[in-house]
C-alpha cells in the first residue's frame, strides 16, 4: 500500500481517486506516474494499461457502483468529453440514458444488412417512446436494408415523425442524440465505444449524418433500384467502383453490406456485361466503359 494511502472499498472512493479518475474520463488517458498515491484506481480496475503505449492508463467506463461518481462529476461542470465505454452492457446502458434524455432528435448509422428480429424488438419499446414524446428520427441503412421484410415492418409499425433512407456505403455505425452526445464504435468487435460530448465533435458527427443524408435514397416506396439503359445497376455500378480500387471480394462485400455469395454473383454478372475474361481485364474493361463517369 502507498505510504499515505487510507485503504477503502469501492463505493467509497478517496477524493484523490475521484479526482485523478475524473481527469482520466475527460482526457481520455493519464500517465502511469500519475497514479502513485492513487493505487485504488488500478486495485479496483478503473484504470487499466493502454496496450498500445504501456506508459500511459485508459479508464474504464464508470459501472454502477460509480453512477454517484458520474453524477457528481456532471454537478461540478467536470462531464467529460470522451468516455470510454468497456463492454456491451456498459453501451447499451448509456445509450438506453441518452434515449430517456432525448427531446428533439436521434440520428442513427446502422451500416450492414438486414437486422435481427429480436434486435428491433428489443430497440421498439424505446424508438416509439422517443417518437412520442414529439422527437424526430433519421435512420441511414445500406441499400442491402432495402430489402429486409423485418426492418421495413419495423418502421411501418412505429408511429411519429421517423424516416430511413440508405445508401451504398454509409460510415461505422453512429447514433447522436440532440447534437450534445454522439455514440461510436471504438473497437472492430464493438465491445468498446466512445461516448463524445466535445460540442464540436458532436457537431462534425451531426454535419456528417445530415450530408450523407441528402445523398441518400428514400426506403420508401420501398423498391429496388432500376436497371440503367446499359443493363448495369446501380449495385453493379456501386461494386465496380471498388473493383478499381483493388478490393477483394471479401473487402466489397464488406463495404456494402452483402455477403461475399452476392458479391461475387454481381462481378460474374459485369464480367459477362462487358465481355471481360480475367480480375485484371475487368478492371481496365470497367474504365474504358464510362459507367463510372455516367453514375457521378
Amino acid at each position: 500500500m502507498t505510504q499515505g494511502h487510507v485503504p477503502h472499498t469501492v463505493e467509497e472512493l478517496c477524493e484523490a481517486g475521484v479526482a485523478l479518475y475524473a481527469r482520466a474520463l475527460r482526457d481520455g488517458r493519464v500517465h502511469s506516474g500519475d497514479v502513485e498515491q492513487t493505487p485504488c484506481l488500478i486495485d479496483f480496475g478503473l484504470l487499466h494499461p493502454d496496450l498500445d503505449d504501456m506508459r500511459w492508463l485508459c479508464p474504464a467506463a464508470p459501472s454502477d457502483p460509480f453512477i454517484t461518481l458520474d453524477a457528481t462529476l456532471t454537478s461540478t461542470g467536470e462531464v467529460p468529453a470522451i468516455t470510454v465505454l468497456d463492454g456491451l452492457e456498459s453501451i447499451n446502458a448509456a445509450i438506453d440514458r441518452a434515449m430517456l434524455d432525448v427531446t428533439e432528435e436521434f440520428l442513427a448509422v446502422q451500416p450492414g444488412g438486414t437486422r435481427p428480429p429480436e434486435t428491433l424488438a428489443e430497440a421498439f419499446p424505446r424508438d416509439q417512446a422517443i417518437l412520442s414524446r414529439g422527437c424526430r428520427m433519421r435512420t441511414l441503412y445500406q441499400h442491402t436494408t432495402r430489402h429486409s421484410l423485418p426492418v421495413l415492418a419495423y418502421f411501418e409499425r412505429l408511429e411519429g415523425d421517423a424516416e430511413a433512407r440508405s445508401l451504398d456505403e454509409v460510415t461505422e455505425r453512429l447514433f447522436v442524440f440532440d447534437r450534445t452526445v454522439a455514440f461510436i464504435p471504438a473497437s472492430k468487435d464493438r465491445s468498446l465505444a466512445l461516448a463524445i460530448r466535445h460540442p464540436a465533435l458532436v457537431e462534425y458527427f451531426a454535419t456528417t449524418f445530415w450530408r450523407l443524408w441528402q445523398l441518400a435514397t428514400p426506403m420508401w416506396p420501398q423498391s429496388a433500384p432500376q436497371p440503367s439503359e446499359d443493363g448495369i445497376t446501380t449495385r453493379q455500378r456501386a461494386i465496380a467502383a471498388l473493383l478499381i480500387e483493388g478490393l477483394t471480394d471479401t473487402e466489397i462485400a464488406t463495404r456494402l453490406g452483402l455477403n461475399v455469395r452476392t458479391a461475387r454473383v454481381h462481378i460474374a454478372k459485369l464480367a459477362a456485361l462487358l465481355g471481360s475474361e480475367s480480375r485484371a481485364q475487368l478492371g481496365y474493361l470497367i474504365g474504358q466503359s464510362g459507367i463510372l463517369d455516367r453514375n457521378r
